[in-house]
């Protein structure tokens, strides 16, 4: 029996988002938990979910893990992006 309870899927944007992160210079890895992404940028981190607005499950935002864990977190900066646009804007908040 595996440990995992489900194959992890990607959001149909995801390499969308991931490739405006790294063309804008910053370090991108896929960590799927507590969130999708962990992003390096100007000296600072971003831990990343991305979420696709063209599935219902998108559409519903943050699940309760992920919601607990935005609220908890104090490392940093957490975004939720679902487009390329908002990944550019994030890297902009970085460089700040």
């Amino acid at each position: 029996m595996s440990i995992h309870r489900y194959a992890a899927r990607t959001d149909s944007n995801h390499a969308e988002i991931v490739n405006a992160l790294r063309s804008g210079g910053a370090r991108v890895y896929n960590i799927r938990v507590p969130a999708d992404l962990l992003v390096g940028h100007a000296g600072k981190t971003a831990v990343v979910e991305v979420k696709s607005l063209g599935t219902s499950y998108g559409r519903k935002g943050l699940n309760e893990n992920q919601s607990k864990f935005e609220a908890e977190w104090t490392g940093g900066l957490f975004a939720t992006l679902t487009d390329a646009e908002g990944a550019r804007r994030l890297l902009k908040v970085m460089e700040a």
